[in-house]
């Protein structure tokens, strides 16, 4: 309490205004002069306690009382006098007397424990700091006095206590802000008496170990702490050292920790540390230089000289520490390999407390480190080779250490540990998790959590492939991690454990970290397919920009393809060599013309290689594989490598062959590269060669079983006299040479194929010389730039690996996980476009909802509802078809296989085939399922029976809920009715309307694959009787396809072939009424309908469709005639504008001719026709002999009244005004040529007009066909402008008017009682032929057959005139006749057409008119011409006149 308040005191102070700042300082120092003394006096009770303090004694000074307490009461005596601010007088004044007392050796450890705790009191108050007087000698004094501590032992328990209170000092002086005052030198005396503490305290209590442990990690946490400052603060070491050259050897032994276990200093009860402060170089120096990395691999680390040990500390303090550390791995690696009593507690104790440490140390420099050389340095080569061996460790709390550190040198350093982050995922993590090199569950364990720890980093997976997999000289660290993830969360024949969800925790984070990069926008970048058009050397491909994605992207894409090809070009080689290099030339990898270069960098960078072809290929004697060779070995960096290294290196990457001449020339390719690069100890290069000889005849002599007698150390150094240059190689070279092979077997048969081999000191070296020159490390952002690439390796894996957890799980959280990474998969496959992966998820996930397994349940809707698994799988499937439809292909038939599923067991939503433009239109019709409601309280209230099929869930609810009579049922349970909510509210969330009511929102290849997928799932309709079921899903897939046609009406031309097609098959197919052929039929017309305002380029098309009406079975078209006149009738009133052509037409009339006939659809047939021509809006010239022909089937029709047989005739009568209209128009608008010829379709269409009427003529029904004369003649006189030409009417009265006469005199002279009256018949057509002619006469007597038209005109009144009608001449034909015979040869002579040209009889009218008429009326010629005589022809012109009547007959 009172230190707090002291503080608050202090602070008090600080802000005090300037007036009290005087006093305020006086009581300040009286207060702390106050604690001290309160120190002094606990200091001398305790002395006074023992007999040796408390008495006075003389000595030659005179002096009455020991120096150590004079001292103590000297300063008694100045503390109250000092007047001055605290931080003015020099902490020596009241530190010293308490520090004697610690260094004494005459004190005992009750006395100097309390020292220590006023010493630990005042550095506690916080009124020391960098700005106290005299501070650094201070605090220099503090350090040299407490690791000097010296104390008689009394009794185990005192001395535990004084331990503990030095570390208690050390600790507080460390934190203290004045620590930064102490030197490189006394930071690492610290933690060296530190580490004294620590060794010495396993001899003693395990509280004393665990404090001493805890004290010395604080150490090293405090000192770390200050490594991101270290640049920022000028007082620091680094800041005034960065001239010294580091590289000076020779180290003062003054300052050095000695790191070799330490033997108990008790012996002579004193406990002394003075002697033990060093550099830690020295000390930890001589445990490692026999490390895993053998001897001289490696250049040691230079330490540092004895003046920047006395400066300020800084980074050399921090590195001796770490290096000191890192030794502490090495010793126990050492002193681990001896007998122990419990070597495992040992194996575990001692790294674990190490590699605690160097987490923390780690943990606090963080980002720091990567600015100071030699701790980078470490952590690269000792701390990663350490690790690596800690790695594989038995102790899973090792395992778990290293991976943590390894985690954390990821977070902060993985920019300059690439290739030591790839040797240990290759060599410890894929090694552990594999479980094939005999690891417990433990590790495994372990291993996998790391595993997964490092894929929640959200870019780790993309930094692994970027960097590693696509490059050519790394293994493929991502898609071995992938695929080990993916196999590990199978459970292959066992339930599912802890370790399966763990990798299946790992998988969902690589996969969720891919789709949150989708969320962060794509890249823009151009991802697509990597060519390479022509050779570049692939081993000297670079990036021009590794921080810049716009320019790594492109480079790591074009590597990995590089990659991919040499993997496939490597396949090539293994099977026959010349055949693989020609497949590497033509893709251009290797040369047209082979170098030496690019074979040997194949060789050497390329992975899967038959080693065994390769050793053959390098050592064969053809020239070109010489230089192959040679190449090849300049491929090595072997500088500062021991020769045996080297030799390891070299053969590892092929297999030497077993010819003495080939293996010359390999080994002279290496000795001579060998030589090149490493000249210091080797004469020359032949040296060299004989050397590497010399290893490779002892390495098979000391593996060999076969030899018995092995050769000793002196044997070899004897072989090897004079063979540099003449002189002997230093013996202790090729002692260590000896060693090193007798311990280490050269494998000259390297191991084939992938897998992860052990890293070997060899391996070491290498991957350290490879780090030097590798390519730089690639940072991937937030975008997802190759998650493409990523994703279509592992998608395979991850969705089956996914979807058997899914499948074996049994607990709702497991199943949410994977449902998470299914939706996850879906959203990463859409975005980058990769369709088969969402097809192939798609058919994993329908599997789940339990909807395509055959139902072997009596209640399925029960057995849905009470099955989480599969109703979680089926919104999950409708899920992804609503959001990513888009990208979904053959998966659409799953899908669909899933909602006829739904629909079969009647709980869909009601009209899911629903067109979202026209709701109210189906409302009306029968829906495949009844509403969902939102309760089921509806269902409680019906009482209806139980039908054979329920139409929707709530009449599946009505069959569990009511009560037959015939067949009782008992009430639902409450879990049953639970089970139907679940269900419930499980179709509701799947929205499975809105596949396609939102298909217009479709991509066009989806919504095709959509399309056909309905018309594959309604199967092809039979001929024979089809079961009630197959008819009801044929149903409802064509609605769900009509649908989607109708809501894609701006894309129908990508529909309408397929959706055509099916419906012609569903209709030619069908020879009975049935709801499918309805569905079709009706279907078609509505799409007509729908369509033809919006896509008038396929109206012809459209219109043709409806020709399949007109083709159906007589029974069905007979069943829905009356249906089908309604909409054909509805089509044409609303579409009459955009139908043009006259195909489109003749398919609609031919459609409405049809219903003329039929009673039920004649009406609504007749009343689009009526539409079409009554106001001739809708008549054109392209419809126009259609219509008036369907007009004429209207009016022949004796369906319906004859008063809708008039009204057909009057519109047939009333278009020949539209005719003229448009004649007049063509004439105003065209010139004279084009209105001649559109003068004659005129002509023609009037002909089939006036045609039509003719037939309509003969009708059995007097009305009808009275009114049909009187059309016809009123279409025949009102021709005036359509300017018919004259030979139109020459036919119009051969085909029409003498035609209808004929067949009308025919008729009445019959005995055919069906027609009646039909003397009034004959009457109007005997007039209708007496005034078309007059009306006429002026353009028919310019006819060259006007003689003969007209003796056809005289033949038929003379027929008129003779006729009987029912046995019986008519009185009034033989009246009308001559009158209407006079009036047309009164007008003929009027106008001059009838006069006797010549006397001598050779006018034949003149003759042949008198020979008719005078057989009809006899005086008629005196009559009309009384002053012309008539002259008997001779026999030559009777005969003439003869033949000319014959032919107008």
């Amino acid at each position: 309490m009172g230190r707090l308040k002291l503080h608050s005191g202090i602070n008090a102070i600080e802000e005090e205004p300037e007036e009290d700042f005087e006093s305020s300082e006086s009581s300040n120092t009286t207060t702390l002069a106050c604690m001290i003394d309160t120190e002094i006096a606990a200091v001398l009770a305790v002395m006074r306690r023992n007999v040796r303090w408390g008495g006075r004694y003389m000595s030659g000074d005179d002096q009455l009382e020991h120096s150590l307490i004079q001292s103590l009461k000297a300063l008694r005596k100045q503390l109250f006098s000092w007047n001055q601010p605290w931080h003015t007088i020099s902490p020596m004044l009241y530190l010293q007397p308490f520090l004697d007392v610690i260094r004494s050796d005459e004190t005992g450890a009750p006395i100097t424990s309390i020292a220590l705790s006023s010493v630990y009191k005042i550095l506690s108050l916080n009124v020391i700091d960098q700005n106290t007087t005299n501070i650094e000698d201070a605090m220099h004094l503090i350090v040299d006095s407490v690791t000097s501590c010296r104390f008689e032992v009394t009794d185990p328990a005192s001395e535990e206590v004084v331990l503990m209170k030095i570390l208690q000092v050390l600790l507080a002086c460390m934190k203290n802000r004045a620590s930064v005052m102490l030197s490189n030198q006394h930071v690492c005396t610290v933690l060296n008496t530190c580490f004294r503490v620590v060794h010495q305290s396993g001899m003693k209590g395990e509280l004393l170990q665990r404090v001493a442990r805890h004290t010395m990690h604080e150490l090293v946490r405090c000192i770390f702490s200050h490594l991101p400052d270290v640049d920022r603060t000028e007082t620091t070491l680094v800041s005034r050292s960065e001239s010294i050259n580091q590289e000076k050897a020779g180290v003062d032994n003054d300052y050095a920790i000695v790191t070799k276990p330490v033997e108990d200093g008790n012996a002579n009860s004193e406990y002394d540390t003075e002697n033990s402060v060093a550099t830690f170089a020295s000390g930890a120096q001589s445990l490692m230089d026999d490390g895993p990395a053998g001897p001289g691999s490696r250049k040691p680390a230079s330490p540092y000289d004895l003046h920047i040990m006395t400066e300020p500390y800084g980074v050399p303090s921090m590195v001796e520490i770490f290096h000191f550390l890192c030794s502490l791995l090495n010793m126990v690696e050492h002193v681990g390999m001896g007998a122990r009593a419990n070597t495992i507690s040992f194996d575990e104790d001692v790294p674990l407390f190490a590699l605690n440490m160097i987490n923390s140390a780690i943990e606090l420099g963080g980002v720091s480190i990567r600015h100071h050389p030699r701790l980078l340095s470490l952590i690269q080569d000792e701390l990663f080779r350490n690790l690596m061996q800690f790695g594989l460790s038995m102790s899973p709390l090792i395992l778990s250490m290293v991976c943590s550190i390894v985690l954390n040198l990821y977070q902060h350093l993985r920019t300059e540990l690439k290739l030591q982050l790839e040797a240990f995922f290759s060599c410890v993590i894929l090694r552990l998790a594999q479980g094939k090199y005999g690891p417990s569950y433990q590790q495994q364990e372990v291993a996998m959590e790391a595993l997964v720890n490092f894929c929640r980093q959200k870019s780790f997976m993309v930094e692994m492939y970027a960097n590693l997999d696509c490059d050519i000289t790394c293994s493929n660290v991502f898609e071995e991690l992938s695929n080990l993830i993916s196999k590990s969360t199978f459970p292959v024949n066992s339930p599912l454990s802890a370790m399966h969800i763990l990798a299946l925790d790992g998988l969902i984070a690589v996969i969720q970290g891919m789709a949150e990069r989708i969320s962060n926008g794509l890249t823009g970048l151009d991802l697509g397919p990597v060519h390479l058009d022509e050779y570049t050397p692939f081993w000297m491909v670079k990036c021009d920009n590794y921080s810049d994605p716009n320019h790594w992207v492109s480079f790591v894409r074009r590597r990995k393809y590089i990659k991919r090809r040499l993997m496939i070009g490597a396949d090539h080689f293994n099977r026959d060599p010349k055949k693989g290099l020609e497949f590497l030339q033509g893709t251009h990898l290797l040369p047209d013309k082979l170098d030496p270069q690019s074979v040997a960098c194949f060789f050497r960078y390329t992975a899967g290689l038959d080693k065994n072809l390769v050793g053959d290929f390098l050592g064969n004697h053809d020239e070109f594989c010489v230089q192959v060779l040679n190449e090849f070995a300049g491929t090595f960096d072997f500088q500062y490598m021991n020769l045996d290294t080297a030799l390891r290196l070299f053969l590892e990457t092929f297999r030497l062959p077993g010819e003495s001449q080939k293996i010359q020339r390999v080994l002279e390719a290496f000795s001579e590269r060998y030589y090149m690069q490493s000249p210091e100890i080797l004469a020359n290069k032949d040296a060299a060669l004989v050397l590497s000889y010399s290893i490779i005849m002892l390495n098979t002599d000391q593996h060999n079983v076969q030899v018995k007698k092995k050769m000793t150390e002196e044997d070899f150094i004897r072989n090897n006299r004079h063979i540099n240059g003449g002189n002997d190689l230093p013996r202790e070279f090729l002692s260590e040479l000896y060693h090193s092979i007798c311990n280490n077997e050269i494998r000259t048969t390297p191991e084939q194929g992938s897998g992860f081999p052990e890293m070997t000191p060899s391996r070491w070296i290498d991957l350290m010389h490879k780090s030097k020159k590798t390519a730089p490390y690639i940072l991937a952002d937030s975008r997802a730039y190759l998650d493409h690439d990523m994703f279509a390796i592992m998608s395979g894996p991850t969705i089956a690996a996914i979807s058997v957890v899914f499948d074996h799980a049994e607990h709702e959280d497991v199943y949410q996980t994977c449902i998470d990474g299914f939706l996850a998969i879906a959203k990463i496959s859409a975005c980058h476009h990769l369709e088969d992966v969402l097809d192939d998820l798609v058919v994993s996930l329908c599997k789940f909802t339990t909807l395509l397994n055959p139902s072997s349940v009596d209640e399925p809707v029960l057995a849905f509802g009470d099955d989480p698994k599969a109703r979680m799988a089926t919104i999950t499937i409708f899920t992804i078809a609503n959001k990513y439809g888009d990208y979904i292909r053959t998966g659409w038939r799953n899908i669909l296989d899933c909602i006829l599923r739904l629909h079969k067991l009647g709980i869909l939503p009601a009209r899911v085939a629903t067109d979202a433009a026209d709701e109210s239109e189906l409302s009306s019709e029968q829906g495949q399922g009844k509403p969902l409601a939102n309760s089921l309280s509806s269902a409680h209230l019906q009482a209806m029976g139980t039908p054979r099929r329920s139409s929707g869930l709530m009449g599946r609810f009505s069959q569990l809920l009511s009560l037959d009579t015939e067949e009782p049922r008992s009430q639902p349970t409450e879990q049953q009715l639970a089970a139907h909510q679940r269900t419930l509210q499980t179709i509701q969330k799947c929205h499975i309307d809105s596949i396609f009511t939102e298909s217009k929102f479709l991509q066009a290849e989806s919504l095709l694959q959509l399309a056909r997928a309905l018309i594959w799932a309604a199967g092809r309709p039979q001929k024979g009787n089809s079961s009630p079921e197959d008819e009801d899903t044929a149903v409802f897939c064509l609605e769900l396809l009509i649908a989607i046609t109708l809501n894609n009406r701006d894309r129908i031309v990508l529909l309408w072939q397929g959706v055509y097609e099916h419906i012609a098959t569903i209709a030619q197919s069908t020879v009975m009424p049935c709801s499918l052929v309805e569905k079709a039929i009706f279907g078609l017309l509505r799409i007509c309908q729908r369509l033809l305002p919006y896509k008038e380029s396929l109206a012809d098309e459209l219109l043709r469709s409806l020709q399949l009406v007109l083709k159906l079975d007589a029974r069905v078209a007979d069943a829905y005639c009356e249906k089908i006149a309604l909409e054909v009738s509805r089509l044409v009133k609303a579409n009459a504008n955009h139908i043009r052509s006259q195909a489109g037409w003749r398919t609609i009339t031919s459609l409405l001719s049809i219903t003329a006939r039929h009673p039920e659809a004649s009406e609504a047939g007749f009343d689009a026709v009526s539409f079409v021509m009554s106001e001739g809006t809708h008549l054109y010239p392209a419809n126009y002999v259609l219509c008036v022909d369907a007009a004429r089937q209207f009016a022949e029709s004796r369906v319906g009244q004859s008063e809708r047989s008039i009204r057909a005739l009057d519109l047939m009568g009333d278009s020949l005004e539209h005719l003229a209209k448009w004649a007049r128009s063509a004439k105003e608008n065209m010139g004279e040529e084009d209105f001649a010829k559109t003068s004659q379709d005129f002509g023609e269409m009037w002909l089939r007009l006036v045609q039509g009427l003719r037939k309509v003529c003969l009708d059995q029904r007097e009305d009808v066909r009275n009114h049909a004369l009187q059309s016809l003649q009123k279409c025949l006189g009102g021709v005036d402008g359509i300017n018919l030409a004259h030979s139109m009417w020459s036919q119009c009265f051969d085909k029409v008017i003498f035609t209808v006469l004929d067949d009308l005199l025919e008729i009445a002279s019959g005995s055919q009682k069906d027609y009646r009256n039909m003397e009034g018949t004959l009457l109007l057509a005997i007039k209708l032929l007496s005034k078309v002619f007059l009306q006429l006469l002026q353009e028919l007597s310019q006819l060259s057959t006007f003689c003969k038209l007209w003796l056809g005109v005289l033949t038929r009144m003379e027929k008129y005139m003779k006729v009987k009608v029912r046995g019986k001449k008519s009185d009034k034909l033989q009246e009308t006749v001559p009158e209407l015979l006079k009036n047309i040869l009164l007008v003929m002579k009027t106008k001059g057409v009838l006069l006797q040209r010549s006397a001598l009889g050779g006018d034949s009218l003149w003759e042949l008119t008198w020979l008719h008429v005078n057989n009809i009326a006899p005086s008629m010629r005196l009559e009309l011409f009384p002053d012309q005589e008539s002259a008997e022809p001779c026999d030559d012109e009777s005969n003439g006149l003869a033949s000319a009547e014959a032919g107008a007959t």
